[in-house]
């Protein structure tokens, strides 16, 4: 599913899917990172169009791989925290998954956080937003995770579904290498031609 469903956006109310009234503004986002075979590919590629992007990070790919994570914020993008483990909210104990959150953000300054798959129960984000003054989700997912969709079919989806004020997701993962780095360009040019800007969460 590109589009979050609507009952999704209901219960969860009180997170961010996507900006009212910005304008020509856009904002692109990468999950699951840093990695060395993709994340320097991917900020080579914003500089190339001039995008600013928000990098929701792992913190275990942080500790791995700390002169990334410091080239990212050098660089002028915006980070988040993404847990640490990439755990799942729905199958992981609560205390274990508020640790887990913490731990990242030893190593994660941010007031931003992403649950990873977009996994979150109702009653976890009072105490998340203790801690974050947004937990943002998305209005448009490229699922360039997805083997089965061709990298054009990626872009498709996003392509389709963007418009101002728009959040989407790519990821900086080896599983979305192929699809990402035939849709992400693509969408940066796109979004040039629109004349939108592509923007930081903030």
């Amino acid at each position: 599913m590109v589009r979050p469903p609507l009952f999704a956006k209901y219960l969860l109310s009180q997170l961010t899917w996507r900006y009212q009234h910005t304008g020509n503004e856009v904002f692109v986002s990468f999950d699951d990172g840093p990695i060395p075979e993709i994340t320097p590919w991917v900020l080579n590629e914003a500089d190339r169009w001039g995008a600013k992007l928000t990098f929701f990070c792992v913190g275990e790919n942080v500790h791995r791989y700390p002169d990334i994570f410091d080239e990212i914020i050098k660089r002028g993008h915006k980070v988040g925290n993404h847990t640490y483990n990439h755990l799942s909210a729905w199958r992981t104990d609560r205390v274990k998954y508020f640790d887990n959150v913490r731990k990242a953000s030893s190593l994660i300054e941010s007031t931003l956080f992403r649950p990873p798959h977009g996994q979150l129960y109702p009653w976890y984000v009072a105490k998340l937003k203790q801690s974050f003054d947004k937990i943002v989700m998305w209005d448009v997912l490229s699922k360039d995770y997805d083997s089965r969709l061709t990298g054009s079919r990626v872009f498709d989806n996003v392509k389709n579904y963007i418009r101002p004020g728009s959040i989407v997701v790519f990821h900086d993962s080896l599983k979305a290498e192929k699809n990402m780095k035939y849709a992400f360009p693509k969408t940066l040019e796109m979004i040039a031609q629109k004349k939108w800007t592509t923007r930081v969460i903030k």
